[in-house]
């Protein structure tokens, strides 16, 4: 909230270029030797990608404690691109130099850039999250997971039921005086007193209690803490390598010191189609996406079957089918994206094998840069084909017309 930052904000450094790679390479070089590193990020990773931090000079609190209006407009957090740091944390992680990452962060770029559910603990909730208490059933969704009508700070239920047990969706947004996730503060913690190296990168590290997880490897005696960030920190007399610089600044140099790539960002879809039989000569089609781990995505606005006036807008996306379906039988689908990265439609076919049932996994790589969508299947094995984890089948997918200009 406002009250939390000064009405005059914390001074902000800038290093020189010179002194930024001499650190760079110490920083890489602590990281070469690691067997344990975790990454404790704030809001200053994303300000490049157009989001306001909130204690900065012209941050979200403090203009508020000073009765200003932010002279430009902030990115949308749904259109935002994750940052070279973003995609720096996940190139360390697929190697397995990362091992965990903590987050105060609640945009969803950490988990929209890469970083695997299993791998990271987002403290403070993240936006596009939403959860049932009463099952424990978790949802991503492609838009603010907030409630559409005017309501209390505290009161977090979203409006949403889950579509497992109808139980009301509460949003996963943390406010202040409320407690922290216990389960991803556990796994935080746990992080933390194994971690022989935490970076910080981004954060003014005043938020408690979220702070308290660079301090416990901070004042271990294995421990070694680096703190990337422009204002000072409560806890900087910790640190064995501080940097005043921003956190892209230094990652990129990281990652050249370390002579690995920092990959372009690619929004990962996983979209799954079922074909059920559901009497005499009728088949249902259900659509839906979901994440590594299960757990349900939004991104679809609309389903249609290609050749077919109807259309299918809302969740779970079902399409009925009547008559025999004869073995081979390409069923047209035509995805209807949200759009936020103005992301084309995209035709998929689903092959009809001839199994009672059949699940058919899509694995989806949009590249935003050009916008190109390339696909790859995964058949079940009561569809009669083997399931692989990779891209190896990729395939252009189909760009229709007419599609949104990005």
């Amino acid at each position: 909230m406002a009250s939390s930052a000064p009405k005059v904000p914390e001074k902000e450094h800038h290093e020189s270029s010179d002194s930024i790679d001499r650190k760079a390479q110490l920083l890489a070089e602590q990281i070469s030797k690691s067997k344990h590193l975790i990454v404790f990020t704030g809001a200053g990773i994303s300000t490049s990608a157009g989001i306001p931090d909130f204690r900065g000079p012209d941050g979200v609190w403090t203009l508020k404690r000073q009765g200003r209006v932010r002279d430009l407009k902030a990115v949308n957090t749904l259109q935002a691109i994750p940052t070279p740091t973003h995609m720096a944390l996940v190139e360390l992680q697929n190697r397995g130099i990362l091992k965990y990452l903590v987050s105060q962060n609640c945009d969803g770029l950490h988990r929209k850039s890469g970083m695997l559910p299993d791998r990271i603990s987002e403290l403070h909730g993240n936006s596009n999250r939403e959860y049932c208490k009463d099952c424990g059933k978790e949802y991503i969704r492609d838009f603010r997971a907030v409630a559409a009508y005017e309501k209390t700070v505290h009161d977090h239920r979203t409006g949403r039921k889950c579509a497992l047990c109808a139980g009301p969706l509460y949003d996963t947004i943390i406010n202040f005086s409320e407690s922290l996730p216990a389960q991803p503060v556990h796994r935080a913690h746990h992080h933390a007193e194994k971690a022989d190296l935490c970076l910080v990168l981004g954060s003014s590290l005043t938020v408690t209690p979220a702070n308290e997880i660079p301090e416990i490897v901070g004042q271990a005696r294995n421990g070694k803490l680096v703190i990337c960030n422009l204002q000072n920190t409560p806890i900087d007399h910790l640190s064995d390598l501080r940097i005043h610089s921003r956190t892209d600044e230094l990652m990129i140099r990281v990652m050249e010191e370390l002579n690995l790539p920092i990959p372009p960002f690619v929004l990962h879809r996983r979209l799954a189609l079922k074909l059920e039989s559901s009497g005499d000569e009728r088949r249902r089609l259900t659509v839906s996406g979901v994440d590594i781990d299960g757990t349900p995505i939004t991104f679809l606005k609309s389903i249609k079957l290609v050749y077919n006036r109807r259309i299918a807008r809302s969740e779970p996306f079902v399409i009925d089918i009547r008559g025999n379906l004869d073995t081979g039988t390409a069923l047209k689908l035509e995805l209807e994206f949200m759009g936020h990265y103005g992301e084309p439609n995209l035709e998929v076919t689903y092959k009809y094998t001839g199994g009672k049932d059949a699940e058919i996994l899509y694995l989806l790589e949009y590249h935003p840069y050009n916008r190109e969508w390339h696909t790859a299947e995964q058949r079940s094995a009561n569809g009669g084909e083997g399931i692989g984890d990779d891209m190896d089948k990729a395939d252009d997918g189909i760009r229709l017309p007419n599609a949104p200009e990005f």
